[in-house]
């Protein structure tokens, strides 16, 4: 039933924003649904109409018109601004996706997103990817001055060096753990975490170095939620929430290098989404976002993931361009000069890089010659996740070469590897096996692979119905 008085607040942002009809208005609030992948049943101007007259929507609508706002206004709106106190406790669609113009916004918008992650919100966890909010944020980061952190100078406890070596610490424990076992082992964790510890530091007292290393440190972490939260569910929207929100941390801790990486991180999701012309702009802007401070070996990594998705693009002069520039890059590096968290990008890595690009530009003999080299120089045992698609990319490469009983040979061994692993990339990687593999004509090697694999987690997994889209979980 209507209210008692008419909701001026909604008309008022709705003629702002240049919803000059009902129906336009309503079309735009059923779209925000199904861009959340809970589309609504119906929703007319009728509806419209009566949320003017002062009715509360019930269940999820009132995020999905505050979502249809604050797209069309081009800043957050909540469900308190638009008139509809009673839903004040639903979590706007889009938190984590906006680019705050403060840093006290952005403080409480990664609190509210790592809060909504543990309150399994489904609006947030199987929200699709926005490519839009990837040009934001790069365009953002790249003219913005940066956001001065708040002034808490009388409010929270007083954060000391120590607070924050403390926090790394513990913070490298999970990136052991991803790299050992996936996103999936210890996703959960780290978010409950941040959502402690991290809300803590963000909200604490401190100089204004210790203020810098903050920020730069809680960036660090909530990069590493969206890798995890990526390799749980690489299709999702969640993942660039928190890509999104580390760039923004980032900034606000001057920490420009950190930016860059994240860029680049987001280039790596967006290539595996399809979206390559996207990809290799992001990676273009973390080169260019970053010049004059980034390191050889950054440089290196964004010419590589930049020539990942030429490479995806079929673009092959220009991909052999920038992969020329990554290895050029990657022999003059000094590692001492490097950040600690790209530390991992060694020799084994930049081979991994050439032999995915080669392997998807049709060169299965210099894909296998690089995937080969990586398995040689790789620690396996700290990196298993990267040990497996390195694998995988061997495997690849000999099935295009018509070497199928060594691809399935390494195949298996991949297999074996991924019993330890909680990774939807890898499950990933393994069905595009089983496509390209179901394409050639079966032999006896063939026939004896598939009766093995079965006895595999992974390999059962990957010929299950679905996608990858679902909420973070272990696999």
């Amino acid at each position: 039933m209507p209210g008692s008085s008419p909701n001026d607040r909604l008309a008022r942002l709705m003629e702002e924003a240049g919803f000059d009809t009902h129906k336009s208005f309503a079309r735009a609030v059923l779209e925000e649904s199904r861009r959340a992948g809970e589309p609504l049943a119906r929703c007319d101007h009728t509806y419209v109409s009566r949320w003017l007259q002062g009715m509360v929507p019930r269940g999820k609508t009132a995020p999905f018109i505050a979502a249809a706002l604050s797209r069309a206004l081009g800043r957050p709106v909540t469900t308190a601004d638009m008139g509809m106190p009673l839903a004040g406790h639903l979590l706007a669609l889009n938190v984590g996706l906006a680019y705050p113009d403060s840093a006290g916004a952005a403080v409480e918008n990664v609190a509210a997103l790592w809060q909504a992650d543990l309150d399994g919100l489904t609006t947030v966890q199987r929200g699709q990817i926005d490519p839009a909010a990837w040009g934001e944020a790069s365009l953002r980061w790249l003219v913005d001055p940066g956001l001065r952190p708040p002034d808490m100078a009388t409010a929270g406890v007083r954060i000391g060096r120590s607070d924050v070596d403390r926090f790394k610490a513990t913070v490298d424990l999970f990136v052991q753990l991803d790299n050992r076992f996936g996103g999936g082992h210890a996703r959960a964790p780290l978010i409950q975490y941040l959502r402690t510890d991290g809300v803590r530091l963000l909200h604490g007292r401190h100089a204004d170095d210790v203020g810098r290393s903050t920020y730069s440190a809680v960036a660090e972490a909530t990069l590493l939620a969206a890798w995890m939260t990526y390799d749980s569910a690489p299709t999702s929207g969640l993942a660039q929430r928190y890509f999104v929100q580390a760039l923004v941390i980032a900034q606000t801790g001057d920490d420009r290098l950190l930016g860059g990486s994240i860029l680049d991180a987001m280039s790596h999701q967006a290539t595996y989404i399809g979206r390559f012309r996207e990809a290799a702009n992001l990676a273009r802007a973390a080169r260019t976002g970053s010049e004059g401070r980034a390191t050889a070996t950054l440089k290196a990594h964004f010419h590589a993931m930049e020539a990942r998705a030429l490479a995806r693009l079929s673009e092959a002069r220009e991909c052999d361009a920038a992969l020329a520039k990554a290895v050029r890059e990657f022999e003059r590096r000094n590692p001492e000069d490097d950040p600690a968290w790209i530390s991992y990008f060694d020799d084994a890595e930049l081979a991994a890089e050439l032999g995915h690009c080669f392997r998807d530009l049709g060169r299965p003999a210099a894909a296998s010659e690089y995937a080969n080299h990586c398995l040689g120089a790789i620690d396996e045992t700290t990196f298993l996740r990267s040990d497996f698609f390195a694998t995988m990319v061997l495997a690849d490469a000999y099935l295009a070469a018509g070497e199928l009983e060594q691809a399935c040979s390494v195949a298996r061994r991949a297999l074996a590897d991924g019993e330890h692993l909680r990774s939807a990339r890898c499950i990933s990687y393994l069905r595009d096996f089983r496509t390209r593999l179901a394409a050639v004509d079966a032999n006896s090697a063939v026939t004896d692979f598939h009766e093995q694999a079965r006895a595999f987690r992974l390999w059962r997994i990957s010929g299950q119905a679905g996608s990858t889209s679902s909420p973070p979980q272990p696999c």
